[in-house]
């Protein structure tokens, strides 16, 4: 059965880890999408780009929901909310712009 203690304990005992590999993980796939729709590549490379971001900054606001969940109310924890919703939005424009651009090149 799922269980959202274990979860929020896990996110609370590794919160240096966690957050070590997901704000690279963020900047870096996020940077990957926009140079992606920068260089014209196809939509299919651009799309997979954006759901593996997508899929990181999913995890870090799921990271920053659990400390919310148990008070954590801090500086850090607006910080990396604000990362992950700006690379949630960078990857979908990334995707509009490469839309827009295929048509105005088409």
């Amino acid at each position: 059965m799922f269980d959202l203690n274990t979860l929020i304990q896990f996110s609370s005992t590794y919160c240096i880890g966690i957050c070590a590999f997901l704000i690279p993980a963020n900047l870096l796939a996020t940077s990957s999408t926009i140079i992606l729709t920068l260089l014209h590549r196809p939509s299919v490379q651009i799309w997979q780009s954006a759901a593996i971001a997508s899929v990181f900054a999913s995890l870090m606001m799921l990271h920053v929901l659990a400390w919310f969940m148990i008070g954590v109310v801090m500086a850090p924890t607006y910080i990396l909310l604000s990362l992950a919703t700006i690379c949630v939005l960078a990857n979908f424009g990334a995707i509009l712009g490469h839309r827009h651009l295929v048509s105005v090149y088409s």
